[in-house]
């Protein structure tokens, strides 16, 4: 990985490899798995309706946000627990220490921590890091990339083009509003196979060649960001609903094809 100077602004995405990754889940990790399966203590954060967050969210970002601003002290940081700290208006780290909280405090290792780099506007690198299961999913400018069982490789997508043969993830229907959730019925019924409660491990499994399409709702953007590159690099798309850049949330389609990703944009219509 290639060094930067305290202060320095120019980095290409290609100079955020493996061991800069590696470093930012074994920080996370310290956090996180202690306090995994432990019963600690959830707080909700909504006063009508139910988005807990734990210990373990808050300090596993605290570790993030150390580790980042200790290599580049000029960029940005966009956190969900802790919002966000200015940098020089070009590089924007975005963090979801635990993309997952729901599957966390239920003890499913379904969770991640999702970290992105955004360089004007774009996503360009990212991460998903599955301690549990010793998984890390990466991409920047060379491609991306999985170390973890089974030994280390490539990420590609599958190449499935039409809807009857594809797998579809979301992390739930009951996110949907009655409009969407009219629309998403009519692609669930379409494809092959339908599974539930997969939040950002659906999108590494696009990148794996495992699952083909995600649709969700409502996503903010440390929930997509660091999975925009890691499914891109691979060879998948990731859109808004209507055709647009995902870096900012919104309602978003993930798909391992282009010819999967205009289907599915076609009966989203």
């Amino acid at each position: 990985m290639a060094h930067v100077s305290k202060g320095e602004h120019a980095l290409a995405s290609s100079d955020i490899g493996a061991g800069f990754f590696h470093h930012i889940a074994a920080a996370a990790a310290a956090e996180t798995l202690p306090r995994f399966r432990q019963k600690g203590v959830v707080t909700n954060k909504l006063a009508a309706g139910f988005d807990p967050v734990t210990e373990a969210d808050r300090e596993a970002e605290k570790a993030i946000r150390r580790v980042i601003t200790e290599a580049y002290p000029a960029h940005g940081i966009l956190g969900e627990e802790f919002g966000l700290t200015e940098g020089d208006g070009t590089h924007l780290w975005i963090i979801d220490p635990i993309d997952g909280t729901r599957a966390f405090i239920s003890g499913i290792p379904l969770w991640g921590t999702l970290v992105g780099l955004i360089e004007h506007g774009n996503a360009v690198a990212g991460m998903m890091a599955q301690p549990f299961t010793g998984e890390l999913f990466y991409a920047n400018s060379t491609g991306a990339f999985y170390e973890g069982p089974g030994g280390a490789r490539q990420l590609s997508t599958r190449k499935t083009v039409a809807l009857a043969e594809a797998t579809l993830c979301t992390t739930t229907p009951a996110l949907f509003n009655a409009e969407q959730r009219a629309a998403y019925d009519r692609i669930e019924h379409a494809v092959r196979l339908a599974r539930y409660g997969t939040d950002c491990y659906g999108y590494a499994m696009i990148a794996a060649g495992t699952v083909d399409l995600v649709i969700e709702s409502g996503l903010q953007s440390y929930d997509i960001a660091a999975l925009i590159p890691i499914i891109e690099q691979a060879g998948g798309v990731v859109t808004t609903w209507d055709g647009g850049p995902a870096e900012n949330g919104g309602n978003i389609v993930a798909a391992g094809t282009a010819e999967l990703h205009a289907a599915a944009m076609a009966m989203l219509a």
